[in-house]
């Protein structure tokens, strides 16, 4: 029997991940029987290692055959001059690397070498500078994927998700981007990645744009002009979907247990609810993709980059999802 294939990317050099990755794998060493291909810069690792005070051997391997089931074997990633890097700041060097990290996995992925892959914390600025003309790493790595179809961003914390109509736009666009087809697509998402992590009848909560809902129509007709007439779509594919409901009261119900998605329209409408809930672990995944892509749903943390202090439960959390979601594909 070969077990699962799973990636892992250092994420920014000069953010909190490669330590974060030393932590991980000193907790998970023997304890499971997915092979683990480390993806990146073995002098880059060395020194996560070493803030973590961590001792971990991943020895480098040519090839994901060398390395045995349960083991840990290091790729060597993208070339990176260690003496460009400065912690703690983007850098355009620092995000040609994590892009290149992108490219490498995605490569891996489509040739079938990988089931998938989990990265520690990248850096938006880094990315932009580095090369990135995406909207965010999420549509890079769609293309590098060569991914045609629809994929957005969900987040889960304490098994509670999220997904969204829009995402990283201005805010005064959203109302203009609000549509029938936009809902449907994010709701058949999140409909599809519960059951990829093993939610046989996912419940999803559908958020209102407006003020309660819009009270009638008073503070605003998009709930009964294009939410609810969605939701009644999606309704009639099987899925259990419900709403609109305000924004300000969905995500008490879903703790309380109604629902295990919530379906935002617009990012912060989510965002600042999840992480309100468990921003030391919560995980972002990259949705609709050919495989699953997971990530911590915290940032690079340059504050405190380097000084061995950076809780690596977000990416524990990431990484458990990502097993959750390979196992569920190849089981299906």
């Amino acid at each position: 029997m070969s077990y699962s294939k799973l990636g892992l990317l250092l994420g920014d050099p000069s953010g909190i991940g490669p330590e974060l990755c030393a932590k991980l794998l000193e907790e998970r060493s023997g304890r499971e029987s997915n092979r683990v291909v480390l993806i990146g810069e073995p002098s880059l690792f060395e020194n996560g290692k070493k803030v973590a005070g961590i001792e971990l051997e991943a020895p480098l391997v040519q090839n994901i055959r060398e390395i045995p089931d349960g083991g840990i074997g290091m790729l060597q990633g993208p070339e990176l001059q260690m003496d460009g890097v400065r912690v703690g700041e983007a850098s355009e060097i620092c995000g040609r690397y994590a892009l290149d990290s992108f490219r490498r996995a995605s490569a891996l992925c489509k040739s079938g070498e990988l089931d998938g892959f989990c990265f520690a914390p990248m850096n938006k600025e880094s990315l932009r500078l580095g090369g990135n003309t995406h909207e965010d790493d999420l549509r890079f790595v769609a293309d590098e994927l060569e991914h045609k179809g629809y994929c957005c961003e969900l987040n889960t914390t304490g098994g509670l998700w999220t997904s969204r109509v829009t995402s990283h736009i201005p805010l005064k666009d959203v109302a203009s981007l609000i549509t029938e087809e936009g809902i449907l697509d994010a709701v058949k998402m999140a409909h599809q990645t519960l059951l990829d992590a093993g939610i046989s009848i996912p419940r999803i909560g559908v958020a209102a744009l407006n003020p309660h809902a819009g009270d009638g129509g008073n503070f605003g007709t998009e709930e009964g002009d294009i939410i609810e007439p969605a939701v009644k779509q999606v309704q009639k594919l099987g899925i259990k979907a419900d709403g609109p409901h305000p924004a300000d009261t969905v995500f008490v119900r879903a703790q309380r247990g109604e629902f295990d998605a919530v379906v935002t329209m617009y990012h912060d409408q989510g965002q600042i609810a999840m992480k309100l809930m468990g921003f030391d672990h919560g995980v972002t995944v990259l949705g609709g993709l050919p495989v699953p892509v997971t990530t911590p749903a915290h940032g690079t943390a340059f504050d405190i980059a380097g000084k061995g202090k950076a809780n690596p439960d977000a990416l524990k959390a990431a990484w458990k999802v990502l097993q959750n979601m390979v196992s569920s594909r190849l089981a299906s």
